[in-house]
């Protein structure tokens, strides 16, 4: 198997299976009737978003921790503060699932199921922003989907190669790199600057080095991480180096020294 067909395939199977798609849908429907019943016209609205509205979100067996972020936006007439629907969210959560376990992590009520973690998120929204907990006790705008269009535009853009691509830095990331970028950041610092990407990338191995060297950029001076990034690129190289000296099982085994199978 050559380098990119690896890549290719690996990045194809770090999706949600058809079965745990299934779960998490059958979840989302037993919430949205619980909160409905539990909280009646004081929540306006609600709903899913962050990776797993993207499709870049890893499914349990590579990531133990990939949940599915949830938004609740509540009727703020009275300007409460967030922690007052932090608490109302988790006294929802104890009295419909006692047998889970239910923390606050601010800003979220983390739901854990057995299949999927959620992280319920309160909000309220004001014209056409929404406002969720800043950290601090305030409230913070934010746009909850803001970069699903661009994404979706620069993935067509790069024949589809950019979410098994995010995907598999992702992988990485919390494989090798101790879970050194958030989420979020990594996602949306990867659809910036890998967007135009497609003008002079072709191959999975040229969108992978394109996005250490675009990581390894906003280090002025060496760091741990930064050594990281290095590495990653330095293997990726030689493991195109191998496969062109005719030796596609070493070439492979290099490659999963970055990207390993589970």
């Amino acid at each position: 198997m050559s380098v990119n067909s690896y890549l290719e395939n690996l990045g194809s199977s770090l999706i949600l299976s058809d079965s745990e798609k299934e779960s998490i849908s059958k979840s989302i429907n037993y919430l949205e009737r619980n909160l409905k019943e539990y909280f009646g016209s004081n929540v306006l609205e609600h709903f899913q978003f962050g990776s797993s509205t993207r499709g870049t979100i890893l499914p349990r067996k590579y990531d133990n921790e990939s949940d599915i972020d949830y938004m609740i936006v509540f009727d703020n007439a009275n300007n409460y503060t967030p922690q007052t629907f932090l608490t109302r969210l988790k006294n929802f959560a104890e009295a419909y699932y006692s047998r889970s376990e239910i923390y606050q992590d601010s800003p979220t009520i983390v739901l854990e199921l057995n299949h999927i973690k959620f992280e319920l998120v309160p909000a309220y929204k004001s014209y056409m922003f929404y406002y969720i907990h800043d950290g601090k006790g305030g409230w913070l705008g934010t746009n909850p989907n803001d970069i699903n269009s661009s994404l979706r535009e620069a993935n067509k853009n790069c024949k589809f190669i950019l979410k098994p691509v995010i995907r598999l830095m992702k992988h990485w990331n919390i494989s090798l790199n101790y879970r050194g970028y958030s989420s979020y950041n990594l996602e949306s610092k990867l659809v910036s600057e890998l967007k135009y990407s497609y003008i002079f990338n072709t191959s999975y191995t040229d969108y992978l080095l394109n996005a250490f060297d675009s990581l390894n950029k906003a280090y002025y001076f060496p760091t741990t991480e930064s050594k990281r990034l290095t590495t990653a690129i330095e293997k990726i190289k030689e493991a195109l180096d191998l496969e062109k000296r005719g030796m596609p099982y070493s070439a492979e085994q290099k490659i999963k020294e970055i990207f390993p199978e589970k």
